[in-house]
Order: structure tokens, then sequence, then C-alpha cells
């Protein structure tokens, strides 16, 4: 399937960056004379790039043989790069690789819909039938009745059907199937009752709700869906959940209020338990935003990780439940993941323009994070081709979008020419736009004195409950940290250098951040990674409270009081994170009156000017961690306060939600202009069930 390798005449110069890998591998898009990269034979990561972007032809046994590229690291490479390059393959080429892992049926998934196209319906649906009659494993079953969904295709009868589910006890396939039956009006009365379902997931499945949202305001103005499918939407802090709920929760309702904007509906993702809690399939946030939750079949919101497994649901259930609006003009997505790609798919079924919020991630850590990767370390390896597929995904997404924006920073629109030479195409050959991000001004009440009251005694509570400091330390300095527990943000690092600066002989340690009744694994083994640090020095842990995440809310009201000057202890915020993309808890703190430490990897150098409104910090190891530290707790109190109070002007000036609602605004009506006919959004799909 690859091209042969170009005559060495052919060749450009080598760019600058040819040190690098990656850098060298994306510079080869959209070239087709690029040369094959070189490799040394041993490196796992420039083997996968030379078999993704290389033009040479992949020789999958010697790849096993000599680099640990797999069957599906070569199939994966070859259609991705047709994916890349527009190509349409075979309906027989695509099929064959049923069986194989995630990220090769990603790129099916993704070429599939132009091989129809291309090869006609007739004659995909006549290779799906014999595919299926195969007898395959369920989970091929499973996605080749997926890809039949995907475009509309009959290649089994309803008997056929019926027949494959008294026998189908995988949960996977036997979902497919139902799915599958919900096509056609005439075979829904073929699915089993759903007073027989075994959870809320397949009762919902086998009867699907209808969001009965309220009209819109006016049919000419646009219909926005944004989306949140990684945590809660009110659940900052919990497993996935983090800065990016809080930002939709506030910008979906500012958008709202535009001019040309008629609704704003936020998508997230509800499992089993989550609809046990709460029964709701949707609520209105504010006039004009609802919250639509799409159902997935997992206990609760699955890990970035795990979300391949619900793609195909995640298009189906997202068609369903928009289809009844009188039109969805654009959807806004922002993760370069499986979930934002199922979003895409859906948009397409639905006649949706795309808009994408790109960003170099993971392309600007990819070489640092893997140059030492060895072929036997099974979970770097796991890490690495995820890392790969996240890639491809990103640049699918951007392919897809009718407008592309970028997070301000001041390296960004040069990381993103580099690590995305075909941007410079995007949004009619002006390239992405830099959107603002901001944060929703805080609204004291005349309670306020007392709530910050009660904030602080509860963060005093008793040095002897692990979520609470004591009310003997507080007259000592705090360290103030808010985020999701997670190994990127590194609150596991933060408390390794405030104890090995000895900070904890002089200062306490306050955390807030993950659930406190249904922990994920990921918190869980980041507790216990603190737990192990502070070991039994008594007087550390008495210092520390690891608090689980509050409303948005109670968080910004405990920073008021933190930094209220009449209480005269000095409190800092950190953001210990390998990198933020922007940082909206860091804005959150600097509004709130806290000096604060940010990463200097990532979005917070665009607004932190270090040692002018904040702090600057190496957050990429641990001396730079421990020096951070130390810089922050030499400064005297003039100093202190005034990079609080010029932090506090920056954010009130500069980062409002309000100023970002404008722009992206100007953006949605760019992408699908007010008044557009959107009439006819289903054009060429067949709806799901009506």
């Amino acid at each position: 399937m690859a091209s042969p390798h170009p005559s060495t005449t052919s060749c450009a110069p080598r760019p600058p960056h040819a040190a690098d890998p990656f850098l060298r591998a994306r510079a080869t898009l959209g070239d087709p004379h690029a040369c094959a990269l070189p490799t040394d034979g041993h490196s796992p990561l420039e083997n996968l790039l030379q078999a993704e972007y290389g033009r040479g032809e992949a020789h999958p046994r010697a790849a096993e043989d000599r680099s640990g590229l797999s069957r599906d690291d070569v199939a994966a490479a070859a259609l991705r790069r047709a994916a890349r390059d527009g190509r349409s393959l075979s309906v027989d080429i695509l099929l064959a690789h049923a069986h194989c892992g995630p990220h090769v049926t990603a790129a099916v998934a993704d070429l599939w819909p132009g091989t129809v196209r291309t090869c006609g319906a007739a004659h995909a649906e006549q290779r799906l039938r014999s595919a299926l009659a195969a007898g395959p494993s369920p989970r091929s079953s499973t996605f080749l009745l997926d890809l039949a969904v995907a475009a509309d295709l009959r290649p089994l009868t309803a008997d056929d059907a019926v027949r494959l589910l008294a026998d189908a006890e995988d949960r996977g396939l036997r979902h497919a199937l139902w799915r599958y039956l919900h096509q056609r009006t005439a075979a829904r009365s073929r699915l089993p009752d759903p007073a027989t379902a075994s959870d809320p997931y397949e009762r919902m499945l086998l009867s699907p709700p209808r969001p009965a949202l309220p009209p819109q305001p006016d049919g000419a103005e646009l219909c926005v869906v944004q989306s949140m499918l990684l945590g809660g939407l009110d659940t900052p802090g919990e497993g996935a959940s983090g800065g990016l709920s809080v930002l939709l929760g506030g910008l979906g309702d500012e958008l709202a209020r535009r001019p040309g904007i008629g609704r704003v509906i936020t998508l997230v993702a509800a499992g089993h338990q989550d609809f046990l809690d709460d029964p709701r399939l949707w609520y209105q946030r504010g006039p004009g935003h609802c919250v639509v939750r799409v159902p997935v079949d997992a206990p609760t919101v699955p890990a970035q990780a795990a979300m391949h497994r619900h793609c195909a649901a995640l298009t189906w259930w997202t068609t369903l439940l928009l289809r009844g609006l009188p039109r969805v003009d654009l959807m806004h997505l922002r993760y370069a993941d499986d979930g934002s790609l199922a979003l895409a798919q859906a948009a397409e079924h639905l006649g949706s323009e795309v808009v994408f919020t790109v960003t170099p991630d993971p392309h600007r850590q990819l070489r640092q994070r893997h140059r030492d990767t060895r072929v036997h370390d099974t979970r770097a390896m796991a890490e690495l081709r995820f890392d790969l597929h996240k890639v491809f995904v990103a640049d699918r997404l951007l392919a897809r979008a009718a407008r592309v924006v970028a997070i301000p920073g001041r390296d960004h629109a040069q990381q993103l020419s580099r690590y995305f030479p075909q941007i410079r195409a995007v949004n009619a050959g002006t390239g992405p736009t830099s959107a603002p991000e901001g944060i929703t001004p805080y609204c004291a009440t005349r309670h306020e004195p007392a709530l910050g009251a009660s904030a602080l005694r509860t963060l005093y509570a008793d040095s002897r409950r692990p979520d609470a400091l004591g009310a003997e330390d507080m007259s000592l300095p705090v360290w103030l940290c808010v985020g999701r527990l997670h190994p990127t943000k590194q609150q596991h690092e933060l408390v390794r250098a405030w104890l090995e600066t000895g900070m904890w002989r002089v200062s306490t340690l306050a955390l807030i951040g993950g659930s406190r009744s249904r922990a994920t694994d990921v918190e869980q083994g980041m507790r216990r990674a603190i737990d192990r640090l502070l070991g039994d020095n008594l007087t550390a842990r008495r210092r520390l409270a690891l608090l689980p995440a509050m409303s948005n809310d109670r968080v910004r009201c405990l920073e008021r009081a933190l930094a209220d000057p009449a209480r005269g202890v000095p409190a800092w915020y950190v953001c210990p994170s390998a990198k933020e993309e922007f940082g909206i808890a860091v804005l959150e703190a600097m509004e709130a009156g806290l000096p604060v430490a940010g990463p200097r990897a990532g979005g917070v150098p665009h607004y932190v000017d270090d040692g002018v409104n904040g702090i600057l910090w190496d957050t990429g190891d641990r001396a730079g961690l421990a020096a951070g530290l130390r810089r922050v707790a030499r400064l005297s109190t003039d100093q202190r306060v005034r990079l609080a109070r010029a932090g506090q002007d920056t954010v009130r000036r500069d980062y409002s939600v309000r100023r970002m609602a404008q722009v992206l605004a100007a953006e949605y009506l760019r992408a699908r202009p007010v008044g557009e006919d959107a009439a006819g959004h289903a054009a060429g799909a067949e709806a799901p069930p009506k």
C-alpha cells in the first residue's frame, strides 16, 4: 500500500530539526517526494515512525524479528498513511483488519465511509454479509456490525440478526445487534422487552429515550454543541474532570447570551452508576444552555485510554439524542482522542460542521517520553503506541474541521506549525485562530465572610484526619494545589519536594482533588504514592491535607479566605503539573488574590510573567520543583503582595470568559453563518430510532 522509495536525488536538504525523529517524520506530511526516514533498527520510536511516515514498503516479518513491530503496528501505519494521503482502500482490505487491535480498527473506521462511497453501498453490503457469514469472533462480528450501522448498510436480515442474538453471550455483540435492529422501524419489534434488561444502560439501549429539550429561541440562530466526555461537568477534580469542566460550564452559559447563538448543548458521558445516582438524561444549566448526558456502557465515565471501546456507541447515541433537534449547526471538539473522533462521525451524520481546538499534545513531549523506550517494556510500548494513535486522531480531526482554533501561548504558533505542517492551510489559509481562554467572574454574596470562615474551619478541622490540617498550624504559611489526582498533575512530586526541602517543618500543604466515594484506580495510586512518601513522618502527615474535590464555588471561596490580607498568614497557590495546556485553576487562584507558581511548560507562561505577576518554575524533574519551592519561600512579604496584586489585575483585565465567548462565537458564525439552511442536515444518513 505504500509508495516506493523516491530516488535520493529528489530528497530535500535535511531540515534543522532533523535530530528529532518525530519532527522529521511530521515534516514529511503532504510531501509525496519525502525521503524515507533513516532508522537504526533498534529504537521502537524510530521504527514505528519509519513504518507510518516513511515511503518504503513495510516488511512485517523483518520488523517483528528486528525491531519489535507487530503486524498490528505495520497495519496501523499503512492505514494511517492512506487516510492522511486521502486514498480510498478496497472493502476487502479494510474488512481483513476486523480482527485487529483498537488502533488498527480506528483507522479502518475512519477510512470506511470513503471506501463505501467509492466502491458502492451494494458491494460493501455484500462483502460485509460474506464476512459475517464466515463466523468471526464476537469482537470482530461486533466491529463488522458497527461498520454496517455507520454506513446504513443491511448485510443481515432481521431474522439473521435475531438468530445471532439468541446465541450472543458477548455483551458487546449483543449491543451491536440491538443498534443494528434499531435501524428499521419494522425490526425494532424483534428487540427484547426493556423490562428484561440487566442494568440502566441496556434498558435505555432497548428503549432509547429522547431529551425533551426546550424550543430554541430563534430558529435562525446557531445551535452549538460542545463536548466534555472525559469527566463530569459539575465534578471538577474527580476522575478525569478538571479545569475544562469548569471552563465549558461557564463558557456554555456565556455563549448562549451571544448574538447569533440560539442554543448551546454540552455533551457529557454518563455510565451505569451515574444514571443510578442521577437518572436525568439532560438538564438546563442556564438560559439557552443544556447539558445532555450520553450513555456509556461502563460504571462511570471511561478513561481516555479505554474510550475506544465505546466509539461506535458514542456515535450512535449522540446522533440519536440530537437528531430530534431542528438543527445542529456545529460541534466543537477539544481532545484528540477516540471520543472526539466518535463525535466527529456523529457530526457528519447530523450534517454539522466541526470546530476543533488543536494543541501540540502529545507531540511536543513524544520524543522525550519515548526516546529510551525498549521493545521488552510492554507498558512503555503501549504508551508509545497510544501517543502515536492520538497524533493520528488529531490529524483526522484537523482534516474534518471547518474552523480550527488554538490555545494562545508565547510559542504555541511555532510549535503548531512544526508538529502540524498542514495547519497553514486551515481556516481558508489564514491558519488557526487564537482563542483566548478565561474564567467566569466569581460572584461574592453578602454571606461571603461567613462562607469563607466556614471554608477555613473545614480546612483546619483536625490534624489527625488525612483530609484536614490542625488549628494549631493556622499560623504557618500554606501551599495550596487544586486539580484532579493524576501523575501528569504531579501532586506526589510536589509532596516529595515539600519533604526534601524541609518545608514540612515550617509550612503546611493542602491538596484538593480526587473523588471521596468512587476513587478511580489512578486516584488510588496517587494516594498510595503520597502515603509512601510521608512514611512515618508524623509531623509531615499532620501538616499535609489531601481533601476530596470540591465544587468550583467552594474552592474559589476558600482561595479568597486564604488570600485575605486580614488573615495575616502567607498563602501560595502552586501548580506542579508537568505541563498545563492553559491552567484554569491557576487563573482562578490569581483572580482570588493568591500569588501563584506555575509550570514553564505549556500555556501558563502566556499569562504569567515570571517575577512580575507570578512565578514560573521547572516542573520537569524533582530538582526543578525543589528549587522552585525554595525560591518562592525566600520571597519577602512585599514581593508576595506585589505578585498577587499584579496577577489579580492580569486576570480581571484580560482573561474573562466573556472575551473567550466573543471570539468563539465569531468563529462559529464563520463555520456556518446564521441563516444558512440546515434543514437537510441529515441528508445521506439514515436516522437512528425515531
